[in-house]
Parts: C-alpha cells; structure tokens; sequence
C-alpha cells in the first residue's frame, strides 16, 4: 500500500540507505530522552529491518519522513500493532528531528497516518503510547484528535505509560 503524505512531508518506506539519518535520529539523546536509552547504530539497523517486515506482514510500519522542500530528512512516523493490556491495538508513532520540532509537522503526520489508518486499512481505532512526562507528544495526540484512555503499568517492562486513543 501506498503510504500517506501531507502538504509539508513525503512518507517513504524505510530502507538501509536511511541509515545514517535513522541513526543520528535515534541515536539522541533529547529524542529518545523518554525510551530506555538511545538506539545504537546496529539496532537502529534492526528498526529499520522491523519496520521492513511490517510492510510485508501488516502493510505498515513507521515511515522515514522528508520534507517536500528540499527532500530534508524530518524523522518518521506510522502505524505498528502494540499489545496494551492484553490486546493489540493499531499505535500511531512519531519522532522529529530536534531541528524541527515545534514546527507543527509531528501533529501533521499523525493526523496523516490516522486518517490513513481510516481510510487505507478500515480501522475504527488508533491509539498512541506516551511516556508520563513527555508532555509534548501528549500534544501531538491531543492535536491529532486523541483523548487520555488510562494510564497502565502492562506495556514494557517496568515502565508505566499513558494510552491516549480515538475512534477514526
């Protein structure tokens, strides 16, 4: 399937030539401030060949995301399945280069990838996973349209987090 795109950003399926701009991505320290710990380059590696089986598997996955203008790379953003309490939700997930958050393009390719969920896959829910303290991805979901559903400690080990959710 044809992954979505908005007025600012083209979505791309991820590739081993995404490497080095994953890495950098993934790799810092402000981004992934809210993860166990920063990705290292082989295990960005093996994100990139995850979200390469999710493509065959599922039809979706994370995208690389660029900028229209200029082909910059802006982070990415997608759809993976997420077991929550026991279920498998359909999990909006996004990250932003440091340069350009603030910017507005987060909320834009989520909205992208919730109505692409909608329309492309006819799922009637989204739900999106958010570390307790990460007030700005709190705000890309709520400007995405999503609401706080609960607060659960059945995701990861050892890590409690807020599952913010909406009927698309």
């Amino acid at each position: 399937m044809t992954p979505p795109g908005t007025a600012r950003l083209t979505f791309h399926e991820m590739s081993p030539d995404d490497l080095d701009d994953l890495d950098r991505l993934l790799g810092d320290p402000d981004v992934m401030r809210f993860y166990p710990r920063p990705k290292t380059r082989p295990e960005t590696l093996e994100w990139i060949g995850r979200n390469r089986r999710r493509y065959r598997e599922d039809g979706h996955g994370l995208w690389t995301l660029r900028l229209r203008a200029g082909a910059v790379f802006a982070g990415d953003c997608g759809l993976t399945v997420q077991r929550v309490d026991g279920v498998d939700e359909l999990e909006l997930g996004y990250h932003v280069v440091p340069a350009l958050q603030g910017t507005g393009l987060a909320t834009e390719a989520a909205r992208a990838c919730r109505d692409w969920a909608r329309d492309a896959l006819g799922a009637d829910r989204v739900i999106a996973i958010i570390h307790p303290d990460n007030l700005a991805s709190q705000r890309v979901a709520a400007n995405a349209g999503l609401t706080l559903e609960k607060r659960t400690s059945d995701y990861g080990p050892g890590s409690e987090v807020l599952v913010y959710s909406m009927r698309i």
